[in-house]
């Protein structure tokens, strides 16, 4: 297989010395004649431990080689692989005009070839770009139509500066959205010998994973920044707080609280957040990324409550009343909240949550029920046939297993809307119906 890397900078070197590396016909490109000297000599354009080793042996073995444009034997190529910059313009957003011209004259080249071609970009582009821009710019200029004769990917890279080379050997999976079943295959061949698992997905998915990746990283930094602030503050040693956090795989670095649902609430998390973001004010230590998590729990809930309001003010059922289920705990719960806000819009209602029965209620429990909402305890319905036999609307807002039992219950003409994620996670909702 011949594979094209347009671009030598970091990415572009180490896909394409590796590339090589695992057998493969690699042709390098870049506008920098400086870049495309080096490789032609065997040396690495960036400084990337291995990397010199691996652009030698390409060269020396006839598999590596650089070029200033893509020429005739570009045009033969199997894959095309982009791994132009996408800078940061002035105003935030991506600069994606080196990007567009790669792409235009890749376009060009593919111009008249017969035989199924892959572009593939590894390009970091916002979602939305591939699918929006690079297709219609790729047909218009090779007059070629995607997903017939050409294909079109998006393989993002997961690489750190200074451990290139063993990321791209060790990463726990590929990805690579694509545009057809083609594509994927020819993909499958470029990654077979990596021995891993090459997840598959739309073109918008694996464009935000990379966001999401990167966003996620700075998210840890800054949290941990914002620890050790307090802890010094508090005389209280940061890093053996964060070293015992860690220890935690079950819930702390693990999958837990990673899919997106309802806001987070009951008798924990909120209050000691606050009671966390306080103790930080009053020791004058800022700590912006935990008081944004405050707000960024009440936008999801807002949010959650205008998606059921855009579609009128019809009878609602609402599946889920406790905080967590499985549990009869009201307090500070994001659907108690939610339902709130419905009533105050005129929305009519019944709730069901099989753990919420007025009639099995003891203690703290019944007593916040007939003290704090019992507006809402008279909307209690005892079974889940009885919520969603009148209803033009069916919000689930629980993880409870039961409510998979409304696939069976549901008319074709009730919006759904899936707020836990506990359908969409089986796969078993109606796609039109999920709210996230």
């Amino acid at each position: 297989m011949k594979v094209v890397v347009m671009g030598l900078g970091y990415v572009g070197s180490v896909c394409a010395a590796c590339l090589s590396r695992d057998g493969f016909q690699v042709i390098g490109v870049d506008i920098n004649k400086a870049k495309v000297d080096q490789v032609q000599r065997g040396r690495s354009p960036v400084l990337e431990p291995a990397l010199d080793e691996l652009m030698e042996a390409g060269v020396r073995d006839g598999r590596l080689s650089a070029s200033h444009g893509l020429n005739v034997d570009s045009r033969e190529a199997d894959v095309f692989l982009v791994c132009v910059g996408t800078p940061s313009a002035p105003n935030g957003s991506s600069d994606l005009s080196h990007f567009t011209r790669a792409v235009s004259e890749i376009g060009e080249v593919l111009r008249g070839q017969s035989r199924f071609q892959v572009v593939n970009v590894r390009s970091t582009v916002p979602p939305g770009t591939l699918r929006g821009s690079v297709i219609p710019l790729l047909e218009r200029e090779s007059g070629r139509r995607v997903g017939v004769d050409l294909g079109v990917a998006m393989n993002p890279e997961f690489l750190r500066e200074g451990t290139s080379v063993e990321d791209y050997d060790s990463a726990a999976f590929d990805l690579c959205g694509v545009s057809d079943p083609q594509t994927a295959e020819v993909m499958r061949s470029l990654y077979a010998r990596r021995l891993r698992p090459l997840h598959v997905t739309a073109l918008e998915t694996a464009e935000l994973v990379k966001y999401v990746n990167n966003a996620f990283h700075a998210l840890k930094v800054s949290f941990a920044n914002e620890v050790g602030r307090l802890g010094r503050s508090l005389g209280v040693d940061s890093l053996e707080v964060m070293r015992l956090i860690c220890e935690d795989r079950r819930l702390n670095i693990s999958p837990a609280y990673l899919r997106p649902g309802m806001a987070f609430g009951g008798s924990c998390l909120p209050k000691d957040l606050r009671a966390l973001v306080f103790k930080a004010k009053r020791a004058d230590v800022p700590v912006p990324l935990l008081e944004a998590t405050l707000q960024s729990n009440e936008a999801h809930l807002s949010a959650a409550l205008n998606r059921i309001l855009s579609h009128g003010r019809r009878r609602t059922a609402v599946l889920g009343l406790s905080f967590k289920a499985g549990t009869d705990d009201l307090r500070e719960s994001p659907m108690v909240r939610l339902t709130e806000g419905l009533l105050g819009k005129g929305v009519p209602l019944k709730i069901y949550d099989r753990n919420v029965r007025l009639s099995a209620l003891i203690g703290a429990n019944r007593e916040y029920i007939q003290k704090e909402i019992p507006h809402i305890s008279s909307l209690l319905v005892e079974d889940l046939e009885d919520a969603v036999k009148d209803a033009e609307i069916i919000v689930v807002g629980t993880e409870d297993a039961e409510v998979e039992r409304i696939q069976n219950l549901l008319r074709p003409e009730q919006v759904l809307i899936d707020l836990a994620g506990r359908l969409a996670a089986n796969g078993r909702s109606r796609p039109e119906g999920i709210c996230w």
